[in-house]
């Protein structure tokens, strides 16, 4: 294989970048350069062509995504790969989509993957510039057929053979490619495939041509799988029965329809997900487990503080009283953490189950607003209560929505500016209960809404906090068990507004005590 492409690779930290140069070094390509700072990268592209650009997502200056909007100004035929990590997912099939990235990689990636999906992206580019080649060659040889008709035959026959050779040259790419791709009509019968999909289906193409997709490849929920024509798909916990093996494979679908003159059909890419399943299992039950066990000490550390700051082991002069309560306020936020990382995992994992009973939810909001009034007091934040009701019963995991409600209370007066309030609304909209937490602080800008409920999310890109992100994931894996949605409308310098709604809570009949 021709190993002589140029390579360009950008990330922020050196030992990546020289990591992938040493082992593409070891594969046998040497025309490689790297960079760690992406606008040095965009300098270097206006004067310089490349064949392959390898970048990664998580970038202070520049995430990977806008970086190769950018290179795709001046290297319009370069593949280009991302490296990301799981919880960017999204973001790079996105990425494919609105760019035309050839692949996204995770972290950590495979060494021999990586290798292949490289080839084979270099091969596309070379393809590429053929195809552009070809296409240049054929307009100059419309201009000659004026000229020389006499030779139009010759030329045809010509143009025609290099275009079959670049054709089978992509059947060869689709036929070898590492993923399964399966071509199907609008009745979701299988018209094609290639070879790897037959593999992670275990049975022969003839018997798998004309059988449904979506009943090989099935959901967990086993909801019907609905496509939009002229619009792509992306399919999550999808899994395929491998009945030759005896196993069932995780995969993940990519679907984009293809129209011509008279039909539209669909090719969908097949990734089995097996190894990534698998760490993410091992993943969270590291985290279960080390959350769990640190725990134990550091209850036992606030335990032992307590008794030396209520001297119960003897006096303590007021220098060593302000040390212990500082060591023991560090250890309270450590406990806080490890305290939301397991809750976080529980949630994720389906091991937590909602203990739902009839309480008021005024009466509970007026809790958490007493509970957080000294720290409103503290920058002189005014919290006030509207709504049109006395008492709202609803049927919902009281300790779980308490929960929200101090999440929510809290985040909008830390994030307030002096002197300023705090409102919760809360009411009834028929059966459905919908809670808003508004306030006046400094807002966020619309794409960092977007991502706010992601995991460790901070609420924006300019800076950093103490905060851990997990709050609001928190909120939404807790809103969402109870079959609601959680949402935020804010605009910069002028507020937030934090929405959760709860489908049929209300419930008429009072608790009385």
């Amino acid at each position: 294989m021709d190993k002589a492409g140029k390579i360009l690779i950008v990330d922020d930290e050196n030992m990546v970048t020289k990591t992938l140069s040493t082992l593409l070094g070891l594969e046998g390509f040497s025309d490689i350069t790297t960079f760690n700072n992406p606008y040095e990268a965009l300098d270097y592209l206006e004067n310089h062509n490349t064949d392959l650009i390898i970048s990664d997502f998580i970038m202070p200056e520049m995430n990977g995504i806008d970086f190769l909007r950018n290179a795709k100004k001046s290297q319009n035929d370069t593949s280009m790969i991302l490296l990301t990590g799981y919880a960017d997912k999204e973001n790079a099939i996105k990425a494919i989509n609105d760019i035309g990235i050839f692949k996204y990689i995770e972290k950590p990636w495979d060494n021999n993957q990586l290798i292949i999906n490289i080839k084979n992206a270099l091969i596309q580019t070379k393809l590429k510039k053929e195809l552009n080649k070809k296409i240049i060659e054929l307009e100059e040889a419309n201009n000659k057929l004026e000229k020389y008709s006499k030779n139009l035959e010759n030329i045809v026959d010509e143009r025609t053979q290099e275009l079959s050779e670049a054709n089978s040259k992509l059947n060869a790419i689709i036929t070898n490619c590492a993923d399964g791709i399966v071509i199907f009509d609008n009745n979701s019968k299988i018209t094609d495939l290639n070879n790897a999909a037959v593999e992670l289906f275990g049975q022969e193409k003839k018997d798998l041509v004309s059988k449904n997709l979506f009943e090989l490849a099935v959901n967990e929920k086993y909801t019907k799988t609905n496509l939009i024509d002229n619009k792509s798909t992306f399919l999550r916990n999808y899994s395929i029965v491998n009945y030759k093996k005896d196993i069932k494979i995780p995969v993940e679908i990519s679907i984009a329809p293809v129209l011509d003159k008279k039909n539209t059909f669909y090719v969908a890419v097949i990734r089995d997900v097996t190894y990534q399943k698998e760490n993410e299992r091992l993943r969270d039950d590291f985290m279960a487990t080390l959350t769990h066990d640190l725990r134990t000490p550091l209850l036992a550390t606030i335990s032992g503080l307590d008794f030396v700051l209520d001297k119960s082991l003897g006096e303590i002069t007021e220098k060593q009283s302000g040390l212990f309560n500082a060591m023991k306020k560090s250890s309270e936020d450590m406990l806080g953490l490890v305290n939301a990382l397991l809750e976080v995992y529980r949630y994720e994992a389906g091991k937590t189950y909602l203990c739902k009973t009839k309480f008021d939810i005024i009466k509970l909001a007026k809790e958490c607003m007493q509970e957080l009034l000294p720290l409103a007091q503290k920058i002189d934040i005014k919290i006030e209560m509207n709504n049109s009701d006395d008492e709202i019963f609803i049927n919902a995991d009281k300790n779980e929505i308490r929960r929200v409600l101090i999440n929510l209370i809290g985040n909008a007066i830390k994030h307030s500016q002096k002197s300023t309030k705090v409102s919760i609304n809360i009411q009834k909209e028929n059966k459905d209960l919908k809670v808003d937490v508004i306030d006046d602080g400094i807002g966020l800008d619309k794409k960092d809404c977007d991502k706010l409920f992601n995991r460790f999310s901070q609420g924006t890109n300019q800076k950093r906090s103490s905060s851990t992100g997990l709050g609001l994931y928190l909120s939404r894996q807790i809103i969402e068990a109870h079959n609601g949605k959680i949402y935020v409308e804010s605009e910069l310098n002028k507020g937030s507004k934090f929405t959760f709604e709860l489908k049929d809570a209300i419930n008429d009949c009072k608790v009385i005590l």
